[in-house]
């Protein structure tokens, strides 16, 4: 086994996992640690080190609120340790790797969590790679930098390095993309065969390194959960990156409630005031996320997507069945045609002429939530209810391959049911548990049904990371059913349900058509 590597910056050593075939390295620094002068800086070399390294334990996590502390699902799912370790020194990294020696050259997954851009980490129990790494993958999850210490744009920062002047939380992935390139084959992987992934922010971060060309040759396939936020009825904040110059200006007035009159200054605010004060100023400006920087990020990521300004890469993407649901609220159906002519225009009458239109799924709830927080709705019925996420991934599949891309990309459903008192349907990350196959760790009460959907979902992970294709066989060696790629022509999908993974053909094709159109 694998239990000692030699990298470029020296020797680490890690430990059995609870499969002793499988070797784990927690904490290996991919990067100088991003403190003073780093703080709100593109990440620095990492520096070499003399000995052995032993890297048993994951680093401190990205500065954030506290997890563990709250009451809300994600508290109660796997943000439930108060005492993690915090700090800025945090760009690290983690391997799993099945690997006897370093030339097997075993294909290679890279993982971005989410969180928004504000919370999460890599030491969340849902992303133990020890069960894809059994199927033959080096798994590999990046930390990276978040709210404040991530995304502040300043015109100081902007004077200072004109090059990288902030997204600092995607240029610490794309350091940790780099260095497992560097780095990689000394753990059995194969540099030339990284499918990089990732969920919700993790998703929408995965879309912002497949759509910069300085990713060129760095990155063979993708995995997008969860990621592709955008709706017929409305524009949505997380779709459309802020302009520099508008983040300079929040940046401004950042500094101006601190009460601070240069980067110097701020720079040397300890860590926990510097999140306190930002908490206080998020109760009245938007959360600091993904810049338009014009150099790292040239445009939304979804309009590259659709613009064919990509990596010309293999895909996964999908959605669960309940999460980020849009729809036209209204009083009834006289106010959804008033709406539906704000909305479409001239093609609200073709918009009412669908029956799906004018279906009312009942009341919405009060602060209806979504992507980066919650908008008043009030006591309105819910109207032509539908998953953007869906419309928006299907739509740059289909926008691919009419650019002319020979790939193939695969959508998904996520639907099955989800056990526990709290009958949370199929929320937003739920899925993960399914595909790292670590529902073992979930206090819910999953069964035999769910653990065979689990393992069905992460061999056609495996399969995808490998190929580039995530059909394949199933651990009694029959073949799983068949995974087709989604096109124009056919609109396959796969949908994970309770009876375990369906293929099916796109329902109610026309009226998806017609809000695909509709998107952005």
């Amino acid at each position: 086994m694998l239990r000692e590597v030699q990298t470029k910056y020296g020797k680490v050593r890690g430990l059995p996992a609870a499969d002793p075939r499988i070797t784990s390295f927690k904490g290996i620094p991919f990067a100088a640690p991003p403190v003073g002068k780093n703080r709100w800086r593109a990440p620095q070399p990492c520096q070499k080190w003399e000995g052995v390294k032993e890297c048993y334990k994951f680093a401190p996590i990205s500065v954030q609120n506290t997890p563990g502390l709250g009451t809300d699902i994600y508290c109660r799912e796997w943000h439930v340790d108060p005492q993690i370790d915090m700090g800025e020194d945090n760009l690290y990294l983690n391997v799993w790797t099945p690997a006897k020696k370093a030339d097997e050259k075993l294909p290679v997954l890279v993982w971005y969590f989410g969180g928004g851009f504000q919370w999460g980490y890599p030491a969340e129990m849902e992303f133990d790679g020890e069960r894809l790494a059994r199927r033959g993958i080096v798994v590999v999850t990046v930390n990276y930098r978040l709210n404040i210490f991530g995304f502040l744009a300043h015109p100081e920062l902007t004077k200072e390095s004109p090059e990288e002047p902030t997204n600092f939380g995607l240029l610490d992935q794309r350091a940790g993309l780099k260095w497992v390139y560097e780095n990689i084959g000394a753990f059995g992987g194969d540099c030339e065969k990284i499918t990089i992934a990732g969920q919700s922010a993790g998703a929408g971060s995965v879309m912002h390194q497949i759509t910069t060309e300085k990713n060129k040759g760095l990155i063979k396939g993708a995995v997008i959960i969860s990621g592709m936020i955008s709706s017929p009825y409305e524009r949505m904040g997380i779709a459309f990156p802020m302009y520099l110059k508008d983040a300079e200006k929040w940046g401004t007035e950042f500094f101006e409630f601190l009460g601070v009159k240069s980067l110097d200054e701020a720079r040397q605010i300890p860590a926990d005031k510097l999140l306190a004060k930002y908490d206080e100023f998020v109760t009245t400006h938007p959360r600091m996320f993904t810049v338009v920087d014009g150099k790292f990020c040239t445009a939304s990521p979804t309009e590259k997507l659709l613009s064919g300004d990509c990596l010309d890469i293999p895909i996964i993407s999908g959605n669960t069945a309940d999460e980020f649901l849009n729809f036209i609220p209204a009083e009834d159906e006289a106010e959804l045609e008033k709406k539906a002519e704000q909305i479409f225009g001239k093609d609200a009458k073709q918009f009412l002429a669908f029956p799906q239109a004018k279906v009312d799924t009942g009341k919405a709830p009060e602060f209806p939530f979504g992507p980066f927080g919650a908008h008043i709705i009030g006591d309105k019925q819910r109207y032509a209810e539908i998953s953007g996420l869906e419309l928006t991934i299907k739509k740059v599949f289909e926008a691919r391959k009419a650019s002319g891309s020979k790939n193939n990309f695969y959508y998904y459903r996520f639907n099955p049911d989800i056990p526990g008192e709290d009958n949370p349907g199929t929320f937003h990350s739920v899925d993960l548990w399914f595909f790292f196959e670590t529902l073992a760790k979930c206090w819910r009460p999953f069964v035999g049904r769910h653990y065979d959907l689990a393992r069905q979902m992460c061999n056609y992970w495996a399969n995808f990371i490998k190929t580039g294709n995530p059909n394949g066989k199933d651990a009694d060696g029959s073949a799983m059913p068949e995974w087709k790629p989604y096109e124009a022509s056919s609109k396959c999908e796969m949908e994970f349900t309770p009876n375990g993974s369906v293929p099916k053909t796109e329902t109610d094709a026309e009226y998806k058509a017609f809000l695909k159109a509709h998107i952005l």
